[in-house]
């Protein structure tokens, strides 16, 4: 199970609950976030992250995997599946394929030279940022509940203990690097590269959308095209969680996707 962005490990606890009696369960935090390592200099892009996962699997022997993802995880999930097809047997993403085309057509129109200097700037002032600290455990309880509205208060607590660190003047902080916030920069996957990478996957795919996220439909976008054996499940409210969000529904849609 892969976590998304700013996000860390113990997300999936309700989701492993489900299915640990019948699977060994890896959840791993990414680099720079929950109690992984942070990278030396921001080293957060693309092929990092799939190099990490890679090792895993290769390291475990546990191929071929089946990969349940979300968000940013979701991207890495498919972009490793790509390029190690023969490893993963069933891939579900939670909404993992990244902007959709109408702002990718927008990001074409800046040139090279001018998105590069605008991811530095924006880089270079955000680099002395020091990251926000909470004077309470329910102070930054309350921050998580409000960045999704879906959460119970059960929920929004769990995420906070487990993704939240007490610093020495007793606040509280995310545990997070904050520069996981920029990724790799322009340097990374082009979207041509990814679609690539998509199109070499074999096995299953479920792509799972919130109908109240921001992620555009991959069926109407066009998108699902790229992929061989690829569906998708878009869910009643549901936002960008769509694993905390309709928990039941979610299960139900891939108890039933992993049973076939």
């Amino acid at each position: 199970m892969v976590h998304g962005g700013r996000d860390h490990c113990r997300n999936w606890d309700w989701v492993a609950e489900r299915l640990r009696d019948r699977y060994h369960i890896i959840a791993p935090d990414l680099r720079g976030h929950g109690d992984s390592a942070w990278a030396i200099g921001g080293g957060y892009d693309q092929a990092a992250y799939i190099y990490d996962l890679a090792q895993i699997v290769h390291q475990k022997a546990l191929a071929p995997v089946t990969i349940i993802s979300h968000s940013l995880g979701a991207g890495i999930a498919l972009n490793y599946c790509g390029a190690y097809p023969e490893t993963v047997k069933k891939l579900v993403a939670i909404e993992g394929l990244g902007p959709s085309p109408q702002v990718m057509a927008e990001q074409a129109k800046r040139t090279i030279d001018n998105r590069l200097r605008a991811w530095i700037k924006d880089r270079r002032e955000n680099s002395g940022r020091a990251p926000r600290r909470y004077a309470t455990l329910d102070e930054a309880i309350a921050r998580m509940a409000g960045e999704n509205p879906h959460l119970s208060p059960e929920q929004a607590r769990h995420l906070t203990i487990y993704g939240a660190h007490q610093n020495e003047d007793g606040t509280y902080s995310w545990k997070f690097d904050n520069y996981v916030r920029w990724g790799g920069g322009v340097g990374g996957l082009s979207h041509e590269e990814q679609h690539q990478l998509w199109r070499n996957i074999t096995c299953p795919v479920l792509l799972v959308r919130g109908l109240e996220s921001w992620a555009s439909d991959p069926v109407e976008d066009g998108r699902i095209k790229h992929f061989k054996n690829a569906r998708l499940a878009n869910f009643e409210n549901a936002g960008h969680w769509v694993h905390h969000d309709q928990l039941d529904a979610f299960m139900e849609k891939v108890e039933a996707f992993l049973a076939a």
